[in-house]
Parts: C-alpha cells; sequence; structure tokens
C-alpha cells in the first residue's frame, strides 16, 4: 500500500502507537508527519509505502489547532500532566486577554519547549528533561498566521484559542509565552489539531475505524493518494525523456507536455513517476516513486 491515511489520535496513544498499529495492520511500511503529545488529540497524518517519502512535505505544511490556555500556573512539562513549579493570582480583564493575544500574530521567535523531541547533542530534549537536566536552546522564528479566542472561562481561569501556524510551532510553548505577557503565568490544557496541511478532522479515522475497516478487507477505501495529498500540477513526460525521467535524470523541458512553474508529479506512458521541480532550465528529480 502507498498513500496516506488521515488518523484521528485519541488522547492516551502516542504517535508512535499509532504508527505500530498502522504497520500491523498494513505489514508495509510507515510513518508519521508531525507528533503529538500522548494527552492531545486530533489529525495525525500517516504515510504508507513509498508515499514514506514524502513525509517532510507533509510535515512542512502549516497546521490548525484548538488549546485551552491555563492561566495563573507554571509547570515544567508546559502543559497540565507536568509538576506545578510556581502559581499566581489570576486578575486580568478579557478586553487585556484580547489584546495580549492579538500581539502573538505574525512571525514569533520561540523556544522550544525541554519536553519536546528536538535533539541536541544527539539526545532528545524530553529524554533529558526526564533526568531533570536542562540545556540551553536556541530561539527559533515560527509563523502564527492566525490566533482567535473562542470562549473565556475566567471562573476557572482559562480561556481557549484556535491557532493556525506554522511548521515547528509549539502551541505549550505559545501558551506559556501569552501567560508571561500577562504577568500571571500559563500552562497548555487541553490541545486538539484540527487540521495538518490538507488533512481535517472531519475526514479522519479513529484506531477503531481503521482496525474495523482493515478486519473487513476495506482498509484501501482510506487511502488517500499522494497527488491529493501535495496538489502539485501534473506534467507528462515524452516518450523520448521516459528513460530519463525513471533513471531520475534531469530532464530538458522540452521535453515536457508543458513548462512547469512549481514543484510538479511528473508523469510517463506507465503512470506517475515522481516529485520533480524546475532548477535552471531543467526538470530535477526530487523524490521518485
Amino acid at each position: 500500500m502507498t498513500g496516506f491515511f488521515n488518523v484521528y489520535k485519541e488522547a492516551g496513544y502516542t504517535s508512535h502507537d499509532v504508527v505500530a498499529i498502522i504497520r500491523r495492520l498494513t505489514r508495509g511500511k510507515v510513518g508519521h508527519t508531525g507528533t503529538l503529545d500522548p494527552q492531545a488529540e486530533g489529525v495525525l497524518p500517516i504515510c504508507l509505502g513509498r508515499a514514506t517519502k514524502l513525509a517532510d512535505y507533509v510535515m512542512g505544511q502549516d497546521k490548525s489547532y484548538i488549546a485551552e490556555v491555563m492561566l495563573g500556573v507554571i509547570t515544567d512539562t508546559g502543559d497540565m500532566t507536568g509538576q506545578v513549579l510556581s502559581q499566581a493570582p489570576v486578575n486580568q480583564s478579557e478586553s487585556v486577554i484580547l489584546e495580549t493575544v492579538k500581539k502573538f500574530c505574525g512571525k514569533q521567535m520561540q523556544l522550544p519547549p525541554m519536553y519536546s523531541a528536538i535533539k541536541i547533542g544527539g539526545k532528545k530534549l524530553y529524554e533529558l528533561a526526564r533526568k531533570g537536566e536542562t540545556v540551553e536552546r536556541k530561539p527559533r522564528e515560527v509563523y502564527i498566521e492566525s490566533i482567535k479566542i473562542l470562549d473565556f472561562k475566567l471562573a476557572e481561569n482559562k480561556f481557549t484559542v484556535d491557532v493556525t501556524c506554522s511548521k515547528g510551532t509549539y502551541i505549550r510553548s505559545l501558551c506559556m509565552d501569552i501567560g508571561e505577557a500577562l504577568g500571571c503565568g500559563a500552562a497548555m490544557g487541553s490541545l486538539l489539531r484540527t487540521r495538518s496541511g490538507g488533512f481535517s478532522l472531519d475526514t479522519a479515522y479513529k484506531i477503531n475505524e481503521v482496525k474495523e475497516a482493515a478486519a473487513n478487507g476495506s482498509l484501501s477505501d482510506m487511502i488517500l493518494d499522494a497527488e491529493k495529498v501535495l496538489p502539485y500540477p501534473r506534467v507528462y513526460v515524452q516518450p523520448e525523456g521516459l528513460t530519463m525521467a525513471r533513471n531520475g535524470n534531469p530532464l530538458p523541458l522540452e521535453l515536457l507536455d508543458k513548462a512547469p512553474t512549481t514543484k510538479v508529479w511528473l508523469h510517463g506512458s506507465g503512470g506517475l513517476i515522481g516529485l520533480f521541480s524546475e532548477s535552471n532550465g531543467m526538470l530535477r528529480l526530487e523524490v521518485m516513486m
């Protein structure tokens, strides 16, 4: 099987748990395209077979989340699963919170949390954090396309935000940064990923649904074609350029049915060849399919 599953990861599963389950069901090569914490829920795109080569392309797309911002509390993990380090009174008004949150739109420098899968010195940060170690991390530029407050529950010291952001954005860090800006501290409560690139919540399958489909032989009906997930234009190579293309050699643009202006899915007489892009007047291979 080659393609993508749009899986709804439920709380309690790790991203690696989901990969392991899909691998057992498909008996093939499987990978995910962006980790979700065990307590988080939502869209987790899973790639199968040759589509695992395209994982970085899917991960590079923007994502959307709904998250709870828990005010007046700072934890060692940045979310409510961690140990509380400090607490503070919350007396900020809705209007102050609204104005503060608006300032987080656009480019931001964000410090990755210690409890993350980023590697420093060959070790994942969360592995070091579990040993009580803290290492220096460099802020990274991220982009918050939009952030909107969905509701206030200030009697419970929390509010909910809907965020659309670039790859590499940590919502826990965003919640902590908002808390710091408000002067009372904050941690992330619940987290739901509603979209990852072209994968959305309304078409995601829960693990039990995937298992049922595997049992009744309809698993292939759930698989999304790579060209639908990454909707680049389709270009055809002329017969005289087919061998060059299949060998991964650069192609003169005159051997194509139309000139590409971006990344393209290259097809030949036998079907899909791979993902190519134009560079210096030639069409060059990026991923062979």
